[in-house]
């Protein structure tokens, strides 16, 4: 639990770009492109502009105590064929920029179920030029359709989550959505990348709207690889991936928007910005 398996590259898109769903495709050629200028192999997957829907809720207290100490709590429902899926994901994660604290957290659960504990360096542009790269890292635990009801006290949270127990708030201070913003997310996995040497990424395109206000959020392309261990990584295929991530700024820079993460966009709605290490 305390390597890093996942490496994923994200970038925030602007909304405005995606007002039509033909611009999925359109930003995918665009990537393609680049990716050939980089020499990295590419694969557009058969249903590549299927859009799958989920809707994502956050919770956290009226202050925001588990986010300023850097922890999110987050959960997913899958929607098929427009209905709910009776499962949903939960997800509590712990996001810091120093790579110790990270690790030194203990993200394993008090509850029965199955559990996914992972551990990701996220690779993000900087937050006000084009070009250039930063990583949080982030220990996540995932749990499976958790019988869990979150509108409730901290102290029934941190029970769950020991590691949240740092969190210097009364046991009583009620856990409640972010913002009162619930988000509907259009995700498409358009294909795959190749750096070489066996390192590769999946990647997808998606787009947040706020369900209230039927508005266009923000936007994110992303995408992920998986390994055994980080060292064990090709420095030639790393450095190929890392250079791609820096010229999908520069060469399509009327997509990107500057800035942090799509959470601290929902944190930031109508509130002035929330002191976190994003």
């Amino acid at each position: 639990m305390d390597e890093i398996h996942y490496r994923e590259y994200k970038i925030l898109l602007k909304p405005e770009q995606f007002l039509l769903p033909t611009r999925f495709e359109e930003y995918w050629n665009a990537l393609t492109a680049i990716a050939k200028k980089c020499d990295v192999g590419i694969q557009t997957n058969r249903e590549a502009f299927h859009r799958s829907v989920r809707n994502v809720l956050f919770y956290d207290t009226k202050h925001f105590d588990l986010y300023r100490n850097a922890f999110i709590l987050r959960k997913r429902t899958v929607y098929v064929d427009g209905w709910p899926s009776s499962e949903h994901e939960l997800t509590v994660k712990y996001r810091h920029a120093d790579r110790e604290k990270a690790t030194a957290v203990n993200m394993t659960p008090h509850l029965a179920g199955r559990t996914d504990i992972k551990f990701k360096e996220e690779i993000l542009p900087l937050k006000t030029e084009l070009g250039g790269m930063r990583s949080l890292f982030s220990h996540n635990c995932v749990l499976a359709s958790p019988n869990m009801v979150l509108d409730q006290g901290l102290a029934d949270i941190t029970h769950v989550f020991p590691s949240m127990k740092v969190i210097n708030a009364g046991p009583k201070i009620r856990i409640e959505l972010v913002n009162n913003v619930a988000v509907d997310e259009l995700q498409v996995a358009p294909g795959a990348f190749d750096f070489g040497h066996g390192f590769g990424a999946k990647a997808t395109i998606s787009i947040w709207r706020c369900r209230q206000f039927e508005t266009t959020l923000t936007g994110e392309f992303a995408f992920q690889a998986k390994f055994h261990r980080l060292d064990a990584v090709h420095q030639k295929a790393k450095a190929r991936s890392e250079d791609f991530f820096r010229e999908v700024q520069v060469l399509a820079p009327d997509w990107v928007a500057l800035g942090t993460t799509k959470t601290a966009v929902i944190y930031g709605i109508g509130n002035q910005p929330v002191a976190h290490n994003e």
